[in-house]
């Protein structure tokens, strides 16, 4: 199992922590964060998209002032639209998922300290359907 400081010693930028109370893990993803922001200047530098874009932005920022149910959900989809914006994904190689595995694996066997049952891993490919028991001959 890794170390605490296994996340900050590899990708930070990319990585799973616990907060302070080790109540709550942390995932951290600043490519999401990267792209959106190029994605929103990239619209703004357009001049065919920059007032719609302009607009939704306003309307986000007077709601966000006093956000009524549901409000704000249709506003933030309005500026992902305008500004053309992709899904926030993150491509992962294996090696990348290898290790945001073992950091979640360190994290969950902390958040789960006060009840270890709940963060057992079932069993995978226990048995797949039409495949024998282990172990008959």
């Amino acid at each position: 199992m890794p170390d605490d400081d296994f996340t900050a010693a590899q990708e930070p930028g990319l990585s799973v922590r616990l907060d302070a109370t080790w109540l709550h893990g942390i995932l951290r993803a600043d490519q999401i964060r990267r792209d959106t922001l190029l994605s929103l200047v990239a619209t703004w530098a357009d001049d065919d998209t920059r007032a719609d874009t302009v607009l939704c932005l306003d309307a986000l920022a007077e709601a966000v002032q006093s956000p009524r149910e549901g409000e704000l959900d249709g506003l933030l989809g309005a500026v992902e639209d305008a500004a053309g914006m992709d899904d926030a994904e993150v491509r992962i190689d294996l090696h990348t998922a290898l290790r945001l595995r073992a950091e979640l694996d360190a994290a969950i066997a902390k958040l789960a300290r006060f009840n270890p049952a709940a963060a057992i891993r079932p069993v995978l490919l226990a048995k797949v359907p039409g495949q024998p028991e282990r172990g008959a001959a």
